[in-house]
C-alpha cells in the first residue's frame, strides 16, 4: 500500500510517498518568498501548491494512480483529541476561518490539497494530529487573569511519533507512559505526557516557555506592555517581532544553532551565553512540566534540529536535566514518516479515523 504525505511550510513544500514503512521519495520544494507573498490568503495558494506537487510526481516518475490514500498536515483547527482524521467540508470552513486562531498557516492547505487528490484518485484523504491537538487537564488551561485562557498549540504530530516510538522502545503501551519532551527547532514546544497524553505544553507560538532561535517565549509582563504602548509598532510588527525576530536571532542576527557553535567554538561569547541562555529557559520549563506529573518520569524525549547542537546546548541541556532519568533524542524531526504511518495504520485497521465536528 502507498500513501501520499503532504506538509506545507511558510516558503516550502514536503512531500513523501512511503509504501508500508518504506520511503520511496522524500522531497522538499522550495518557493520563491515573493511568490508566495503575491497571495492576500493562504488558501488562495491552493493551485499554485497542488500543481507542483502533481508536476514534481511526475517528474520523479510517480503515479497519483498507485495511491492508496493522501495525508496532509493538519493546520489551525478547532482544539481537537490526537489522531487522524477524515479531511470532511468542516475542516475545510474552519481551516479557512482566521478568526479561529487571529492568524493562518501554510499547514492549513494539507487538508485542502489531500481532499483534493483523493477526491480526484477516489482514495481516503487525511489529516493527523495538527498543531491544535488539545489534551490538557483543565487546571492547565487557567492563566491567572479570567479573561485569558492558556491554549494547546505545539508541534504535535512530531511529538506524538517520538511518544509512540519511546514507547516502544521501553516496551510499554502509550497509555502507561510518562514523559517531558522537548521539540526544538525554530520554535520550541515543551510538553509534559502523562499516560500518553500531553497534558500540559508552552504554546510555541506566542505563549509561554523557553525562547528560541525566533521566538520571543514568556516574558516581563509590565515590559512587554510598555512595548505596547510605546508607539514604535503596529500590532502586526510586534508579534512580527515577536514571533519571527526575537530570540536567538534577535541577540545574535542569526537563528542557526550549528553556525552560533561555531562561533562560539571560536571564542564568539555572544554566541556562547544566547545558546546557553535559551537552554536556561528550555531547562526551566521542562522542569516545570516534570512537576506537572508529580515528577514521576519515564524518559526526556529531545527532537528537533537543535539537538544536532552537541557541543554547547545539548550538553547543557541534559546537564541540568539528567535528574530526571533516562534521555531519549530523535534529532532532526519525524513530521512526513508520522504523516505516512497515520495514513498505513488506517488502511492497515490499526486505527480508526476520527470524524471532525
Amino acid at each position: 500500500m502507498k500513501v501520499l504525505a503532504i506538509n506545507p511550510g511558510s516558503t516550502s513544500t514536503k512531500l513523501a510517498i512511503y509504501e508500508n514503512e518504506s520511503s520511496l521519495l522524500e522531497e522538499t520544494v522550495r518557493h520563491d518568498s515573493k511568490k508566495v507573498k503575491s497571495y492576500d490568503k493562504v488558501v488562495d495558494q491552493f493551485d499554485f501548491r497542488k500543481n507542483i506537487i502533481e508536476k514534481t510526481l511526475k517528474d520523479k516518475g510517480f503515479s497519483l494512480n498507485d495511491l492508496d490514500a493522501v495525508v496532509g498536515r493538519g493546520g489551525l483547527m478547532k482544539p481537537i483529541e490526537g489522531g487522524v482524521y477524515k479531511v470532511n467540508d468542516k475542516m475545510l470552513d474552519d481551516l479557512s476561518d482566521k478568526s479561529l486562531w487571529g492568524r493562518e498557516h501554510a499547514s492549513n492547505l494539507g487538508a485542502f490539497i489531500s481532499k483534493a487528490i483523493g477526491d480526484e484518485y477516489n482514495i481516503p484523504s487525511f489529516i493527523a494530529d495538527p498543531v491544535t491537538v488539545d489534551e490538557m487537564k483543565d487546571i492547565a488551561r487557567i492563566s491567572g487573569v479570567p479573561e485569558i485562557k492558556r491554549v494547546s498549540l505545539f508541534h504535535a504530530l512530531n511529538i506524538r511519533k517520538c511518544i509512540r516510538e519511546t514507547a516502544e522502545k521501553l516496551g510499554k503501551e502509550k497509555e502507561d507512559c510518562n514523559f517531558v519532551v522537548m521539540h526544538m527547532g525554530g520554535g520550541i514546544s515543551v510538553v509534559a505526557v502523562e499516560n500518553g497524553k500531553c497534558v500540559d505544553v508552552n504554546n510555541a507560538l506566542l505563549g509561554m516557555g523557553p525562547f528560541s532561535p525566533q521566538r520571543a517565549g514568556a516574558l516581563p509582563i509590565g515590559d512587554l506592555i510598555n512595548m505596547c504602548y510605546s508607539g514604535e509598532y503596529t500590532k502586526d510588527e510586534l508579534e512580527y517581532k515577536l514571533v519571527k525576530n526575537s530570540g536567538l536571532i534577535g541577540y545574535t542576527g542569526t537563528d542557526n544553532g550549528s553556525e552560533l557553535e561555531k562561533r562560539a567554538g571560536n571564542g564568539d561569547k555572544e554566541a556562547e551565553e544566547a545558546l546557553k541562555a535559551m537552554g536556561y529557559t528550555i531547562v526551566k520549563e521542562a522542569g516545570a512540566m516534570a512537576a506537572a506529573i508529580k515528577g514521576e518520569v519515564d524518559a526526556v524525549i529531545y527532537t528537533g534540529g537543535l539537538v544536532y547542537a552537541e557541543e554547547i546546548l545539548m550538553p547543557y541541556i541534559k546537564e541540568h536535566l539528567k535528574y530526571l532519568g533516562e534521555s531519549i533524542e530523535y534529532p532532526g524531526e519525524k513530521e512526513m514518516e508520522a504523516l505516512a504511518e497515520a495514513g498505513m495504520m488506517v488502511l492497515e485497521g490499526k486505527e480508526e479515523p476520527k470524524e471532525y465536528i
